[in-house]
C-alpha cells in the first residue's frame, strides 16, 4: 500500500527522493533533461559529473558558479556567518522572552506573598492587641491583690492591737 502525501497546492508537485533516483542512474545513466538536473542536483562524483557535462553542456556554467562559490570560502563564510547571526540574534531573544515570562511568574509569586505577609501582619497585630489587653488586665488584678493584701495586713495590725 503507497502513502500519498497531500497538499493544497495550486500547481502539481512531483517528489523525488533523489537517493533513489540515483540507484536508477547508476543502473541507467542519464538520458533526460530530468535526469540530468536530478544528477546535477545529487551527484558529486567526478565521473558523474563528466558524464553529465558531456552530454548535457548547458550545465557549464552552472558548476563554474559552483565551484566559484567553492572556491570563495570567505564569501562561503559570510553566507554561514550571516545565518549564524541571525540565528543567535534569534536565540537571544528566545531567552530573552523566557526569563521575561519568568520573571513575571515570579512578581505574581512575590505580589501573593506579599498579600500572605499583610494577612500574617495584620493577625500579629490582633494578638498584640490581645497581649496588651491582658496585660493591663493583669496590671489590674496585681494591683487589686495589693490592695487587698494592704487591707489585709490592716486588719491584721488592727486585730492585733485590740485589747482582750
Amino acid at each position: 500500500m503507497a502513502w500519498e502525501a497531500k497538499f493544497p497546492m495550486p500547481q502539481e508537485y512531483v517528489l523525488i527522493p533523489l537517493d533513489i533516483f540515483r540507484k536508477k542512474l547508476y543502473n541507467e545513466g542519464i538520458g533526460t533533461p530530468l535526469d540530468a538536473w536530478l544528477a546535477f542536483l545529487s551527484v558529486d562524483d567526478p565521473v558523474w559529473i563528466e558524464r553529465l557535462i558531456q552530454q548535457f553542456p548547458e550545465f557549464v556554467p552552472l558548476y563554474e558558479e559552483v565551484y566559484a562559490i567553492c572556491r570563495n570560502v570567505e564569501r562561503t563564510m559570510g553566507i554561514f556567518s550571516e545565518e549564524l547571526r541571525i540565528l543567535d540574534r534569534n536565540t537571544v531573544q528566545l531567552m530573552i522572552d523566557e526569563m521575561q515570562d519568568k520573571i513575571e511568574g515570579m512578581k505574581d509569586e512575590i505580589d501573593g506573598m506579599k498579600d500572605e505577609i499583610g494577612g500574617m501582619k495584620a493577625l500579629l497585630g490582633q494578638k498584640d492587641e490581645a497581649l496588651i489587653q491582658k496585660e493591663e488586665a493583669l496590671t489590674q488584678k496585681d494591683e487589686e491583690i495589693k490592695r487587698l493584701k494592704e487591707l489585709l495586713e490592716k486588719s491584721s495590725a488592727n486585730s492585733c492591737n485590740v485589747p482582750s
